[in-house]
């Protein structure tokens, strides 16, 4: 079969790029992009963008004509088209954070973690503000959905398809699409069946086209059904649906007609497509659920699309999508046909595959870790990464599938222990692909569920070390008030589960965020209660830097002797543990406080040490700043010419590191040092 442009209401409309009928509708609807708005009638520039409503019902082909459309005008958006869908395979709506957050990471907007509707919502329209865009919003549920997304700019249009009008959003008509006109239903047919077996017997094809009411589901479903028995005429088929006419609509006969034809393996495997996140299918995500080989399952798969009961997605890697109009058949069936103890042990075995190959994903990335490779090796071949950026992109095009499969679990309920043991891959995965800072938006919507399972299970640890790390999120991105409650939070589970790290962490955090918010005396007597917990447990390294955040909390609250005394006290720790780095930090800031509480020579002589000693680190940087430092001390005591020196020295510094990392530069552009980097990714290795 040739590729299809795909209705993701459902299913195919077109072959080879070609649209199939809806003439009027689409001169409809671009008749309407120029459409004077009420706004513009009454002499008011239109606020907002102009919103095309497309309605009709799942597998009508209402986003094959939003997408038709959107081709046909892209040229008029200079900054190109953005989609979303706004519901689920179910039919639930899709949180209006989570397409705000999916927009902001197509334009490229970094969004703030854990953000509310209404702060991603105020950044999107920000970031649409100057631009002109086309955005098609499909699967709409509510009007809520597509009016919360609105660009405050006439400059860019919003194309929504859902199964009814969205009251409440001002100057909408909708295109209500209905069957296919005869023309075009015969020639989706032909397009399965060949021009010999409709040209041979028209009236039995026009027969079948009013059996599916031109319904463009039900009628790839009967051609994909025709197209897998040559020898079996149109007439045949109408007569069978005609039998039937009196159950249920022309899309469920025909369904049911196409699944029963089915090999019960195949059956089976379909049913159980209803269990995919999201509604996204992979062959492994296949396999697990119905327990065979992942060759096997990516036969069939591709045997469904053939018959119109998948489509595949447009993804290098290979990935399939359940049509919506289909999921709620399949889910009763499923439901009807298959025993709940076996539902739940497909969702379990689904769950347990993600697992491995996202400890598969991650472990490929360590290939310095000979514990790791060795692990690796011992997965099955069909788990194994051939490289790190295969890895990668396996988790790009499965993240929103990995995301879905890690809510279903939880609210599930009784495949926490799986559940756990997804989220805690999937941080550690995405952390490994991506890092920390831009991967946190999906990080925090997983501490999130962490927290849910760890409250509903009584697990204090697991608690307080999700409320850990999402106060940790909270306050990188300025929510310090957020962060606080939840470090005191995480302090309380921490005590009750008996965990001197958490406690420990939460205490020194809740310092921080007091520091962060400016009251100062409070933020040093919560680091004096951490720092008296690690020198209980001789904790020193610990210690020597609670002692530098104890001196850093004095300064900023004037109390420079307090804070020389503790920075000593830090230094003491730091030469007895024998970080050199740290002693020539804490001598950096020791002699900043000292020239506050205006001492310069004391501050002198103490910048003259640490040079010594950020030398002994190796640290050019620190040097360098610490020559600056230097030389503004000197002007302050009017010496002019030892200053200039100090300058001097700074420059030549900060230049032989320039030059340093050039000349790293060139050699990461050097081929053989390319070559070289290549054989070393290609390394297998395992966590």
């Amino acid at each position: 079969m040739t590729d299809q442009a795909v209705d993701s209401g459902g299913l195919r409309l077109s072959s080879e790029g070609q649209f199939l009928g809806r003439t009027r509708e689409l001169k409809e609807l671009l008749a309407d992009i120029e459409r004077a708005g009420l706004d513009t009638i009454s002499g008011k520039k239109a606020p907002r963008a102009r919103v095309l409503l497309i309605a009709g019902r799942p597998g009508s082909g209402r986003t094959a004509l939003a997408e038709e459309l959107v081709r046909t005008v892209t040229d008029r958006y200079d900054d190109g088209v953005l989609r979303a869908r706004l519901g689920a395979p179910d039919g639930t709506p899709v949180p209006v954070e989570n397409t705000a957050r999916e927009l902001l990471t197509a334009l490229e907007v970094t969004a703030p973690a854990g953000a509310g509707e209404d702060d991603l919502t105020a950044v999107l329209r920000e970031a649409l503000a100057s631009r002109r865009a086309l955005i098609l919003l499909d699967d709409a549920v509510a009007a809520e959905q597509v009016d919360a997304l609105l660009p405050d700019t006439p400059e860019c249009l919003v194309v929504a398809v859902s199964g009814g009008p969205l009251t409440g959003i001002a100057d909408v008509r909708p295109c209500t699409l209905g069957g296919l006109d005869t023309k075009s239903a015969l020639e989706l047919l032909t397009r399965h069946t060949g021009s010999v077996r409709i040209t041979v017997d028209p009236r039995a094809a026009e027969g079948l086209v009013e059996e599916c009411q031109g319904h463009p589901a039900a009628l790839m479903l009967a051609g994909g059904w025709l197209a897998a028995r040559p020898k079996a005429a149109v007439a045949d088929l109408a007569k069978q649906l005609h039998a039937e006419s009196d159950e249920g609509s022309p899309l469920s006969r025909v369904f049911k007609l196409v699944y029963t034809s089915l090999p019960t393996p195949a059956a089976r495997i379909l049913r159980l497509l209803s269990l995919a996140p999201a509604g996204l299918v992979d062959p492994h995500t296949a396999s697990a659920l119905a327990g065979c080989s992942v060759g096997g399952a990516r036969s069939t798969l591709d045997d469904f699309v053939a018959l119109g009961l998948l489509h595949a997605v447009d993804s290098p890697l290979p990935q399939y999508e359940v049509p919506g109009c289909l999921h709620p058949l399949l889910k009763a069936l499923a439901g009807s046909q298959d025993r709940p103890a076996e539902l739940q042990l497909a969702r379990a075995r689904m769950l347990e595959r993600t697992v491995r190959l996202l400890q598969s994903s991650r472990a490929i990335t360590e290939t310095d870790n000979p514990d790791a490779r060795e692990k690796l090796q011992g997965m099955p071949r069909s788990l194994r990464f051939p490289s790190p950026r295969a890895a990668e992109d396996w988790l790009r095009v499965r993240r929103p599938a990995l995301l879905a499969s890690a809510r279903l679990a939880v609210a599930d309920g009784e495949l926490d222990t799986l559940a756990r043991r997804l989220m805690s891959q999937l941080v550690r995965t995405m952390v490994a692909h991506f890092g920390t800072r831009a991967a946190a938006s999906d990080l925090y919507d997983i501490h999130g569920l962490v927290l849910d399972v760890a409250e509903r299970r009584g697990l204090s640890r697991e608690k307080a070390a999700a409320l850990l790390n999402l106060a940790d999120l909270d306050a990188q991105t300025g929510r310090t008030r957020e962060a606080l409650a939840r470090y005191r939070a995480a302090l309380d589970a921490g005590r009750e589960a008996n965990d001197p790290y958490a406690t420990g962490r939460a205490m020194e955090s809740v310092g921080g965020a007091h520091l962060e918010l400016g009251d100062y005396d409070r933020a040093a007597d919560w680091f004096g209660r951490a720092l008296a917990q690690r020198l209980a447990r001789d904790e020193r390294p610990e210690a020597a830097r609670l002692y530098g955040r104890i001196a850093a909390a004095h300064t900023y609250a004037g109390r420079y002797g307090e804070a020389v005394r503790n920075w000593r006290a830090a230094l003491a720790g730091h030469r007895k543990n024998g970080d050199v780095a740290a002693h020539a930090r804490a001598l950096s800031e020791l002699a900043r406080v000292q020239e506050y509480a205006g001492h310069p020579e004391e501050s002198l002589r103490t910048c003259q040490e640490a040079v010594d000693w950020a030398r002994r680190a190796e640290d050019v940087r620190l040097q360098a700043a610490l020559q600056l430092r230097l030389a503004d001390t000197l002007d302050h005591l009017g010496d002019p010419a030892a200053a200039r020196l100090h300058r001097g020295a700074a420059e030549r510094l900060l230049g032989e590191e320039l030059s340093q990392e050039e000349a790293g530069a060139e050699q990461a552009e050097d081929p053989k040092h390319d070559a070289d980097a290549c054989e070393i990714r290609s390394t297998p290795a395992e966590d």
